[in-house]
């Protein structure tokens, strides 16, 4: 199947400095692909040029299987990091001006806006200025903004940012029923848990290059079951001393243990039984938090 998005050894740079250099990655139909990397990775730098808002110094940007047209972006929704709302306006109007920037007549924008804003049960809040608005709801006006014109791609640049847990899975709902619905989405994040819930496969970059890509499940399992969480009762100290542990963080009744290449974690519980009365012992593949940290803190090049 074709493709929703490829970028092929794309290169973005800025006064000599490379914010995007050489990066390569693929984006299935019905997908939800994650760009992750700490600030200043070059994560909006990547998701302006899928979209034409900047043009790659080499390389080529291809959506649904032919190199970027600006024509293809009646097909692409984009939330940017940065809200674009008019402030002095009201909700109503800023999405009907947004709708109509994207082909959609006014009749067919009130329409879709007033069951957008029934389903994020934001309704009462139509006629309302932006200004009067909390960041949260103008983070969900921003997102129905990018989804107005039923678009095949999502690209979305820190989507959950200002939300609450309730609408942070408001959102979540509404991104596995797109994917359901054959959509393809992208979005940049520093949400990790997001990023494990919802995410298909991810593309981990650090200055501007990529450092680890593919599918999420792959991508745990690879990295090894080198992880142990132990709630316990008892004085956790015996724990650490033994040659078994890498790094350890006591809670006081709950550690979270990282074990040294080749440890045996039945030891490592043998070693808990005799001093601690154990109450829970989980081996675990690592976080994909802890997969992010020791990729970028391993980084010396």
């Amino acid at each position: 199947m074709t493709p929703a998005a490829e970028l092929l050894h794309v290169r973005k740079s800025y006064g000599g400095f490379a914010a995007v250099d050489d990066l390569s990655f693929e984006i299935p139909p019905a997908h939800i692909f994650g760009l992750l990397g700490p600030n200043g990775a070059g994560k909006t730098s990547t998701l302006r040029m899928m979209i034409g808002i900047t043009a790659p110094d080499s390389g080529c940007v291809r959506i649904f299987g032919e190199p970027f047209r600006r024509r293809v972006l009646r097909r692409v929704g984009y939330l940017p990091e940065e809200r674009g709302l008019y402030r002095r306006m009201t909700v109503g109007d800023n999405l009907v001006f947004l709708g109509r920037l994207v082909g959609l007549s006014v009749a067919t924008s009130r329409e879709r806006i007033d069951a957008w804003t029934k389903r994020l049960e934001i309704a009462d809040w139509v006629d309302r200025r932006v200004e009067e608005l909390s960041k949260g709801m103008q983070q969900k006006i921003q997102f129905i903004a990018a989804l107005l014109h039923d678009p095949d791609l999502i690209v979305m640049d820190e989507p959950f940012a200002g939300l609450d847990p309730l609408n942070t899975m408001q959102l979540k709902d509404v991104l596995v029923g797109l994917r359901a619905a054959g959509k393809s989405i992208l979005f940049s994040t520093h949400r990790m848990d997001q990023v494990e819930k919802l995410c298909d496969s991810i593309c981990l970059i650090d200055r501007g290059k990529s450092v680890l890509g593919g599918s999420l499940s792959e991508i745990k399992a690879g990295n090894g079951r080198r992880f142990v969480q132990i709630d316990y009762e008892g004085d956790g100290k015996c724990l650490a001393g033994n040659g078994l542990v890498d790094s350890l963080n006591d809670y006081g009744n709950h550690a979270e243990i990282r074990l040294k290449p080749g440890a045996d974690p039945q030891e490592l519980l043998r070693t808990a039984m005799r001093g601690l009365r154990v109450i829970r012992f989980q081996v675990m593949e690592p976080s994909l938090e802890q997969i992010f940290i020791d990729r970028i803190a391993g980084r010396d090049d």
